[in-house]
């Protein structure tokens, strides 16, 4: 193994697990938020980070071009679905009445 690749080894493995922790970090913020709406920014944006790192970090160990493609076209698509899921949930919420969380 040349020290090229082990370098691109490294930086995969940490993306990888920058990924793990960004995911990780969005279940506590599900888990601990006060109210409904930051939950869901807590997941959303975490999850985006997160999958974001992932990708990356598996298309330095992709064998040819068009694998990093159809991540980059995974990746992209989740965000899109994501961002237009988490809208539609918000409003819903507003429309029932859910009210943000204040400090009282």
């Amino acid at each position: 193994m040349s020290p090229i690749d082990i370098v691109i080894e490294l930086a995969s493995a940490l993306l990888l697990l920058g990924g793990a922790a960004f995911f990780f970090a969005g279940t506590v913020g599900m888990l601990r938020f006060p109210d409904f709406y930051s939950r869901l920014h807590a997941l959303t944006k975490a999850d985006n980070v997160g999958l974001g790192l992932t990708v990356l970090g598996l298309a330095l160990r992709a064998e040819s071009p068009a694998a990093v493609g159809k991540l980059v076209l995974i990746w992209a698509l989740v965000l899109l679905a994501g961002a237009t899921a988490s809208h539609l949930i918000a409003r819903s919420g507003l429309r029932r009445g859910i009210e943000p969380w204040t400090r009282s």
